[in-house]
């Protein structure tokens, strides 16, 4: 069977740089897998030639080339299990979760599903924001691999999705007590302190996760951007400066801590670099409302009328987008 630790698993299962969609929030940033392992491919009941035509379309990123190919294989042989678990992967790495989802139900159809599998399945449910299907199967993994910190963290990251906090902290709590040295259970534990209104508790626990992530050369953005955010919330604006700052010589992409300085700066009315920080939020990621927002109030306050109309107007387009999809941003 193959498991998943808080070391690699987690971290194996690192960044679908926000979904590949930056600024949808912390938890989309962490979706995608690593691709299926060698060993698994190399083991499909195909010939030698077919296989090697998966793995190099699978590291030439040439999805789609893998999907069809297996799917091909998988009508002809529909009692193999592993070509669908091979196929539900890749189908996870190309951004398609919900037949991703489809297709690991199916091969539970034919057999019990491995630990990778199952973790998979349950964050093709959170892609696709199907929270409570995500919450079962997470549960049932916590239940059958009790010592893994990697399934108490999910389950904190979806309650606090859900506004349950109290819930959320006390499965980070439980995923911080397995795995001491699991960076991202600390942030998490920061988030659901600071949702509490423990503002000390969270400042301590942002600060050993930017320690873990340093120690550990983990080039994670988030810790700083959400210790920064506190700061910023409780107008401790030079500390809070430098962290979103930190955040942002981690990962220079980072349309949310580049939306959070703009924010600050406009505190500190340096209002010329506060707009250069929200224009380039917006830039990276155009679908995010909230750069929009910031944009046309400093603009309403700097008497350009026309301006602030023309951003506050697609803040709203923006927002209605979002809305229709689902989507939930940090504020």
């Amino acid at each position: 069977m193959q498991t998943i630790s808080s070391k690699t698993g987690v971290r194996a299962t690192a960044l679908l740089g926000v979904l590949a969609i930056v600024g949808l929030g912390q938890e989309v940033q962490e979706l995608s897998p690593a691709s299926p392992p060698a060993t698994t491919v190399k083991t499909l009941p195909l010939d030698a030639t077919k296989r090697s035509t998966i793995e190099e379309a699978i590291a030439n990123r040439n999805y789609t080339a893998a999907e069809d190919l297996l799917a091909a294989e998988a009508a002809k042989s529909p009692k193999s299990q592993p070509l669908l678990l091979v196929l539900a992967d890749i189908l996870f790495l190309d951004g398609k979760q919900l037949n991703s989802a489809l297709v690991l139900k199916k091969a539970e159809l034919l057999g019990p599903l491995d630990e990778r599998s199952r973790f998979l399945l349950a964050l093709s449910y959170v892609a696709i924001s199907r929270k409570n299907l995500a919450i079962a199967e997470l549960e049932r993994l916590a239940q059958s691999n009790p010592s893994n910190a990697v399934y108490p963290y999910w389950l904190s990251r979806l309650a606090y999705r859900k506004t349950d906090v109290q819930q959320a902290l006390q499965y980070a709590e439980k995923a911080v007590r397995l795995d001491p040295l699991f960076m991202k259970a600390y942030d998490q534990l920061g988030l659901c302190h600071a949702g509490l209104n423990q503002t000390e508790e969270a400042i301590q626990a942002y600060k050993e996760a930017i320690r873990l992530n340093q120690q550990q050369a983990l080039h994670w953005p988030w810790p700083s951007m959400n210790l920064g955010t506190l700061l910023l919330r409780l107008d401790r604006l030079d500390e809070a400066e430098a962290h979103l700052r930190d955040s942002i010589n981690i990962e220079p992409r980072f349309p949310v801590a580049h939306l959070r300085l703009g924010q600050l700066l406009e505190k500190k009315e340096r209002y010329l670099e506060a707009i250069a920080e929200l224009e380039l939020a917006a830039k990276l990621d155009p679908t995010y409302p909230e750069p929009h927002y910031a944009l046309g109030r400093i603009y309403r306050q700097r008497k350009d009328a026309k301006a602030a109309e023309t951003e506050l107007g697609v803040f709203q387009d923006l927002r209605k987008t979002d809305k229709l999809k689902g989507i939930t941003r940090p504020d």
